[in-house]
Formats: structure tokens, C-alpha cells, sequence
């Protein structure tokens, strides 16, 4: 199976100058510390969006629509990544791209 990239998907997630998912180490810190225990939210999700891996993303919509916006992830993120904004950003691409297509 081979996926098809989509070079331009982090500026269309990212329309606000503060998305910033190529700034994660994918150290891990994020998901081990969320209380909810998302294992694919931010890191897995984020790279997904920087390699253009359109299809990855849209498979972890649940997660991103279950994260609490907490920001436990982001005080402790040693890279300063922009979890939360970032997460928004997803739901926002969400809203835009799939949920009109679906006629939701």
C-alpha cells in the first residue's frame, strides 16, 4: 500500500503563524504525561502532518477531538512546541476538510 503525500498538508492544518508541529524531538515527554494517555497524540500525529501523510492524520481524529486542551503536555514539552494551538489547528482542519465533505 502506498500513500500518497501531500507536500502543502502542514499550511493547510497550520493557518496560524503559531502551528508549529516540525519543532517536536518526539522525545515522548507529551505522552507520557497525559492524563487521558493518548499514545498517538501530539508526536505521532504531528509527524503525520509534517511528512504530508494526509491519510495518518485523518485516521487519528478521535484522539485529537478527545484531547482536554490540558496543556500538561506543553509546560513540559523541552522543545516549546505549541501543543495545544496545534491541536486546535487539527480540529480546525477537521472542520473545514472532512466533516463538509461527510455533510456533517
Amino acid at each position: 500500500m502506498t500513500a500518497a503525500l501531500q507536500p502543502d498538508l502542514a499550511e493547510r492544518v497550520g493557518m496560524d503563524p503559531s502551528f508549529n508541529p516540525s519543532a517536536c524531538m518526539n522525545c515522548g515527554i507529551c505522552t507520557a504525561i497525559c492524563p487521558l494517555g493518548l499514545r498517538h497524540l501530539p508526536r505521532e500525529v504531528f509527524a503525520y502532518v509534517v511528512l504530508g501523510m494526509e491519510e495518518e492524520v485523518l485516521q487519528h481524529q478521535e484522539e485529537v477531538f478527545s484531547c482536554l486542551l490540558c496543556k500538561l503536555c506543553e509546560v513540559s514539552c523541552p522543545a516549546g512546541v505549541h501543543i495545544t494551538e496545534n491541536v486546535r489547528a487539527l480540529r480546525h482542519y477537521f472542520d473545514r476538510n472532512v466533516f463538509h465533505l461527510e455533510g456533517r
